[in-house]
């Protein structure tokens, strides 16, 4: 949220001045009132986790386990458990996800993509992109705040654990007293082990759960490559988790900053309703019966007591009154926290809600806006095309690629022969034996090296044919079309269409 200041006007005597007071460290009580109108006095707080001098602010949010508290809760702890479960989950005896960089091979749902696969590798994050920026338009930053792996295990994960060793379990806030180092030591080998098995999992998605207990049980010295990713994972997780926590959200994600775009006024955030709460201020309330208005020793007051329970469960320590902020994750901690309030004061809830800026100035609410109608189109056509091109997908990939040299090369004064390469990619999980015919009767299949015609699984091969025929063939156009059928021995079929080439005359 911007904020405009205003600039004194600085004369050259109070700049002397000023100098003067930071090179000898004192100046005279005089001299001093004068340089305080040149200075400007900071923010209290310049981020939501620096002080004014420079320094880190730590927050110690405490907690407020309400309605919207207790789903995300549950979506949470299912989130953790499906994370855990998936390496180990099989589809047709491949696991549902394993994402193997070194044999350049991704297993998705039980089937495997290879390099070639780069229509279908685009169009899968093309549609993921386009998915987060319609979510975005319609919920806001529901992502950020109920699914991000950053929230779900700081939120529900690590900070328990620190409430614990802190003596704040179930409340939070900063602890009543200092953390002795004993347990701070052992608050630290808690969060040793749970990031080294978060590592241990995340490292079997990219060489599946076999290889990695093998490894476990192994010395590292046999896996140095695999051992240093987990370790350099794990020693990232600490330093997010136990230092650089909710600066994560934000200093480092860009998500926060792209925000100001893929939101319009209809989007959905958490909002804090000014119309309703202001003005904001302390006081027991009583009712003017002339304005039918509280009020607070005889002034006019919203319904927000300026209790600042908003604030101190924040956690990423902003004043949701402020407004719509790039630091907000929708996390819904100041929902709870205010809800809560207005039941003790007997007031309505929702002073604090999932709203949007429309509504929350009381502007009638648009369902089919640019946004809303765009983005779904382009969905449907990106998910189509990823569908087409999966399903395009069988039990192996055949592309005939023209061999070099000359286009055609004749053989005796009648037969004329075409070299053609066939690249070959085996998808399925067994060795197979491909079979190549031509559909056309006067055209014959050669094949170079027969040898490649058998593939281990998961392999490809550059498998060099010719295509023999009799040179009347081509005759006035100088080339025919036909087609060749491939076929292995799990009965998958590929039909390759190709243009033989051979003379006019």
């Amino acid at each position: 949220m911007s904020r405009r200041i205003s600039l004194p006007q600085v004369s050259p005597t109070h700049c002397k001045v000023c100098y003067a007071a930071d090179r000898d460290g004192n100046a005279g009580e005089s001299a001093s009132s004068g340089a305080s109108e040149a200075l400007l006095e900071p923010e209290e707080h310049v981020l939501s986790t620096l002080e004014a001098d420079g320094s880190r602010r730590w927050l110690h949010p405490k907690l407020s386990m309400g309605e919207w508290w207790k789903r995300r809760r549950v979506v949470a702890y299912v989130l953790m458990v499906v994370f855990v479960a998936i390496p180990h989950l099989r589809v047709n005896g491949k696991p549902l996800i394993l994402l193997d960089i070194a044999a350049r091979e991704f297993t998705i749902l039980g089937k495997t993509f290879y390099p070639t696969d780069t229509l279908v590798l685009a169009l899968f994050m093309l549609s993921v992109f386009v998915s987060i920026v319609l979510i975005t338009a319609i919920t806001g930053r529901a992502w950020c705040g109920w699914a991000c792996p950053q929230t779900v295990y700081m939120e529900f994960l690590f900070r328990p654990i620190d409430r614990f060793f802190e003596g704040t379990k179930g409340k939070g806030g900063k602890p009543a007293q200092g953390v002795s180092p004993l347990w701070q030591i052992a608050r630290f080998g808690v969060y040793l082990l749970l990031c080294m098995f978060l590592a241990h999992t995340f490292l079997a998605y990219f060489v599946g759960t076999e290889r990695l207990a093998q490894w476990v049980r192994t010395s590292p010295i046999e896996h140095p490559s695999a051992f240093l990713v987990m370790a350099g994972t794990t020693g990232l997780m600490l330093f997010d988790f136990l230092f650089f926590r909710e600066q994560l959200c934000l200093i480092a994600c860009p998500y926060g900053r792209f925000q100001s775009v893929m939101l319009d006024e209809q989007s959905k955030i958490v909002a804090y309703d000014p119309v309703r709460g202001e003005p904001r201020i302390k006081g027991k309330r009583t009712r003017d019966d002339q304005s039918g208005q509280d009020t607070v020793r005889g002034k006019p007051a919203g319904d927000c007591v300026d209790c600042h329970q908003c604030v101190v469960v924040c956690p990423t320590g902003i004043d949701i009154r402020d407004g719509l902020q790039m630091e907000c994750i929708n996390c819904t901690q100041c929902i709870d926290a205010c809800d809560d309030v207005m039941k003790k004061v007997g007031k309505p809830l929702g002073l604090i809600r999932y709203s949007s800026q429309d509504a929350i100035a009381r502007k009638p609410k648009k369902l089919l806006r640019a946004r809303t109608i765009i983005y779904p189109i382009i969905l449907v056509g990106v998910f189509s095309g990823l569908a087409m091109a999966i399903s395009s997908k069988s039990g192996f990939d055949a592309r005939i690629l023209r061999g070099r040299g000359a286009p055609f090369t004749l053989m005796g004064a009648k037969e004329v022969s075409n070299a053609f390469n066939v690249r070959l990619v085996n998808r399925t999980g067994e060795e197979q034996t491909y079979h190549l015919a031509s559909l056309h009767d006067e055209v014959e299949v050669e094949i170079i090296d027969e040898d490649k015609l058998t593939l281990p699984p998961g392999e490809s091969t550059l498998l060099p044919i010719r295509l023999n025929f009799p040179s009347y063939l081509t005759l006035n156009d100088g080339n025919e079309s036909i087609e060749l059928q491939v076929s292995d021995q799990s009965d998958n079929e590929r039909t390759l269409s190709i243009k033989v080439l051979g003379p006019r005359r």
